[in-house]
């Protein structure tokens, strides 16, 4: 399954870089993402144990992950993370890919982010609409934390 969106913020890219690079920042204005904590490197890279969590009527499904950035790329107005499912437990996982790309342009950031994820949690149907839902609050939350006046 892939999933992706863009959004336009009125906003630097060094302004969001912060909330996107970090997933551990990514509850703050996504709320599928449940939880996610800082996990010990893996071979240099940052590592966050994540907790995905969407409610579907009464029933909540959630995914637990170990999410490794295994790349980062950034010039002036533009910046790239790829975050990869990389569990330590030595047993055969779905891959879940996330790519996030920045674009700056006339004061404003445009923010991509593409996930692919291989496995069953997220089947064709009502959990794909929910899946686009979030996307969608998530846009919107990601606005708003950015615009938020700095303390």
């Amino acid at each position: 399954m892939r999933a992706g969106s863009s959004v336009r913020l009125p906003a630097g890219i060094e302004a969001v870089i912060p909330w996107v690079a970090d997933l551990a920042r990514y509850g703050e204005w996504m709320s599928m993402v449940h939880s996610a904590s800082t996990d010990s490197d893996d071979e240099g890279r940052r590592a966050w144990n994540v907790e995905l969590r969407a409610k579907v009527g009464p029933f909540a499904r959630s995914k637990r992950l170990r999410m490794v950035r295994t790349s980062e790329e950034t010039s002036p107005g533009r910046a790239s993370f790829t975050f990869e499912r990389i569990e330590r437990d030595g047993t055969g996982h779905s891959p879940w890919v996330m790519n996030v790309s920045l674009a700056a342009d006339d004061g404003a950031t445009t923010v991509t982010i593409d996930l692919m994820y291989g496995g069953s949690l997220w089947t064709a149907g009502v959990l794909d609409r929910v899946l686009a839902a979030q996307i969608e609050e998530g846009k919107k939350g990601l606005l708003r934390v950015v615009n938020a006046p700095t303390q």
